[in-house]
Parts: C-alpha cells; sequence; structure tokens
C-alpha cells in the first residue's frame, strides 16, 4: 500500500513542475535572459521540493532523481535557446559588425580630452604635421560637426527650450559680465604688457564660440539651450563688444554685424536646424549613426585644435607661462562661475553644464580678427586670442569628459552623444 501510494505522487511530481515552468516561462518571457534563467532554475529546484516530499518515505526514494535530472537539463537548454534568441539584439544589428563599429565609436568617444591634447601638441611640435588641414577648411568642418548634433536634435527640443526664455537670457548674462570681469581682474593681477592685457580684455568681451555646442553635445548636456544661447550672445555681441571694449580700453571695437549674423547663420543654425529635419524625417537611420556623429565631432574638433595651434606655433612659444597661466584662469573662471551661479539661482543640472560651457569658451576667432583690425600698433594683442582659441577647447573638452559619466538626474532628451 505505501509503494501504490507513493507511486502516483512522484509521477504528479513532473507534471507539477512542468506547469510552474510554464508559468515562469510566461512570466519571464518579457525580461533579459538572465532573469529568465534564475526563475527557470527556481522552477526546477521547486520541482525537486514537491519530488522529495512525496517520494523520500518509500524505499523507492532513488526514483526521483532520474527524472529531476531531464526537468534541469530540459529547462537549462530551454533557457540558453532563449537567451541566444535573444542576444540577436532588438536594435536590429543583430550583434554584427555595424553593433561592433558603433561600441567601438563609443569607447573612443570617451577619450576625445587625450585626441584633443595630443592633436594640440602636435601642432605646438610639428606645425608642418597639419598642412593637409588647410584653414579654410575650419569653418566648414564646424559645420558639419553641427550638423552631426541636429541629427540628436528634434523640433520638440526646440519647443521646450523656448518655452524657458529665462535660462537663455541667464546664459546670456552670465557671458556678458564673468569673462570681461575675470578678463580685467586676471590682466591686472598677472601684470600683463598692454598688448596682452587687450588681446584677453577682447576675448573677455566676444560672444560664445560654435566649439561651445560641439563641447555640450559631448558632455550630454543641453545642446539644444547651447545652440540658442550661442546664437543669442552673437547677436547681443553687436552691441555689447564694442560697448565692454570701450569700457575695458577705453577704445570702441566696432563689429561687422552682418558678416557675423551671416557666420552664425551657416555655422550653427542652419546645420542644426537641418540635422534635426533630416532626424525627424528618417530616426531609425539616424539612431544608428549616433556613435558615428559623435567620434566624428571628436575627430574634427582635434583637427581645429591642432591646426589653431599650429598656425600660432611660435607665439605660443614665446608668450611664456605668464600668458598661457592668464589664458588658462580666464577660461578657468568662466567655467567655474558659470557653473556656480547658475546653480545658486536655481538652474537644473543639465542647464548650468551649458551655461558653464557657453561661458567658458568663447569665441576667440573673432577676437583674434577684431584684434588685428583694431590694434594695429599692438600686434601682439591677438596672441592672446589665439592662444584661448586652443586652451578653452582642451579645457572644455577635459570637463566634458568628466561630466559625461555624471548623471544629472534629468531627463537627457536629444543631447545625448
Amino acid at each position: 500500500m505505501q509503494l501504490a501510494g507513493a507511486r502516483p505522487a512522484t509521477a504528479a511530481a513532473p507534471a507539477r513542475t512542468t506547469l510552474h515552468l510554464r508559468c515562469t516561462g510566461v512570466a519571464a518571457a518579457r525580461p533579459a535572459s538572465t532573469r529568465l534563467l534564475a526563475r527557470a532554475r527556481g522552477g526546477a529546484a521547486h520541482g525537486r521540493q514537491h519530488a522529495a516530499a512525496f517520494g523520500s518515505s518509500s524505499s523507492s526514494s532513488s526514483s526521483p532523481l532520474p527524472l529531476r535530472r531531464p526537468i534541469a537539463a530540459a529547462a537549462t537548454a530551454g533557457v540558453a535557446a532563449a537567451a541566444a534568441s535573444s542576444s540577436g539584439g532588438s536594435d536590429g544589428t543583430g550583434g554584427g559588425l555595424w553593433a561592433s563599429l558603433s561600441s567601438l565609436a563609443n569607447v573612443l568617444t570617451n577619450f576625445f580630452p587625450i585626441f584633443v591634447l595630443g592633436a594640440a601638441a602636435l601642432g605646438l611640435a610639428r606645425p608642418a604635421a597639419y598642412n593637409f588641414f588647410s584653414p579654410a577648411a575650419i569653418t566648414p568642418s564646424l559645420a558639419v560637426t553641427m550638423l552631426g548634433m541636429g541629427l540628436t536634435l528634434t523640433f520638440e527640443d526646440f519647443k521646450r527650450v523656448l518655452t524657458t526664455p529665462g535660462r537663455i537670457f541667464a546664459g546670456f548674462a552670465l557671458q556678458y559680465t564673468i569673462m570681461p570681469l575675470m578678463a580685467l581682474a586676471v590682466s591686472r593681477l598677472a601684470g600683463l604688457p598692454l598688448a596682452f592685457t587687450i588681446g584677453l580684455c577682447i576675448v573677455g568681451s566676444c560672444p560664445g564660440g560654435t566649439a561651445s555646442n560641439v563641447v555640450t553635445y559631448l558632455a550630454r548636456a543641453d545642446v539644444t539651450l547651447s545652440v540658442a544661447m550661442t546664437t543669442a550672445s552673437t547677436l547681443g555681441a553687436v552691441i555689447f563688444t564694442p560697448l565692454l571694449t570701450q569700457a575695458l580700453l577705453g577704445t570702441l571695437v566696432p563689429v561687422d554685424a552682418m558678416a557675423l549674423l551671416v557666420s552664425t547663420l551657416q555655422v550653427v543654425l542652419l546645420p542644426v536646424v537641418l540635422g534635426a529635419a533630416i532626424n525627424s524625417a528618417f530616426p531609425k537611420q539616424v539612431a544608428a549613426l549616433a556613435p558615428l556623429s559623435a567620434l566624428s565631432a571628436v575627430v574634427l574638433i582635434a583637427l581645429i585644435c591642432g591646426r589653431v595651434m599650429a598656425e600660432n606655433a611660435a607665439a605660443v612659444v614665446q608668450a611664456g607661462p605668464q600668458l598661457l597661466a592668464s589664458v588658462f584662469t580666464l577660461h578657468a573662471g568662466g567655467f567655474f562661475f558659470g557653473y556656480a551661479l547658475s546653480r545658486a539661482l536655481g538652474i537644473p543640472e543639465r542647464a548650468a553644464r551649458t551655461n558653464s560651457i557657453e561661458v567658458g569658451m568663447q569665441n576667440s576667432a573673432l577676437g583674434a580678427v577684431l584684434a588685428t583690425a583694431h590694434f594695429p600698433a599692438h600686434p601682439l594683442a591677438a596672441v592672446p586670442c589665439a592662444i584661448s582659441a586652443c586652451m578653452h577647447s582642451v579645457m572644455g573638452s577635459m570637463l566634458a569628459a568628466f561630466w559625461r559619466g555624471q548623471p544629472t538626474g534629468e531627463e537627457e532628451g536629444g543631447s545625448e552623444a
């Protein structure tokens, strides 16, 4: 009687285990394969407990062992098959060559400060190494980079930024207060010669540079806000740059408003809007190219930085540590106070990072043009502008590398790199 009663109980164990595994499989079809494997193993253990409970009291207690092994083996095989089928990826890459290239591009992008520093060092040590990259290619390269950033945005991002004009105004105000005051203070404290003081104050009075948009993109900050702020400060430069140079240097430096507007449209606004339009029309194709867009931005910025350094290598060497330290301090102050004051004003983290980058990075190329055109008696006035063009790119890249790995606590929308 005892053996007869034990056989139905032992036979029922596989049925219960199978039923449990099926239920577990339904529930685990949604999560990742690792979670499915854990639940399947739990189901097998649950079946073994049932088998032990019903069969341990008989002399045939060894009979569940041959049954438990097929159950566990079947569960493991099924889960392994499910894991293999899920590893192909839902993004359509199938885990193939393109996925490997995208992963490699993401890894290389995280090393962009090293690329920028290396490019600058090469330009300083061997200026002829950049003969292949013409200075005339700098502006088109920036435009291509801005197109790549536009591919990460949508028109909804522009609507979002325009609904918070206070952030644009805050960045604008910080741009035209922190940097001019920092330039004046640093030049006085460092006791710079007059020509270098002129150049440093002109840099501090210039609007935000287009490279700041690229650094914002790499830092995973708010690209749309950065573009809006660059545009606003560039348009404001028509009025504020002459007034600030007049206040700081006692000389009114006129700015070609139309040339500045056309340059901003060509390099910043039009490429970004075109990229957003392409992203809206072909979102899946653009998403697949996103890692390559970030890497191409790194390559182009490194080339531009190296070319600028190569053009001004002699001036940088002759400037000496005093001027280099002054330019570094100017931009470091812009980065620091742009962020600190933004947070003090209650501006969210991503927008504060964007303000920091916008304030710390100036349109140094414009400064060099203004210094050369309006201070011919001081030819060295353009040297701080040339150093600034490279210095803020290197510093901004290093800051972006730090922020790139730091969470913001906010949804990162269209600024993902």
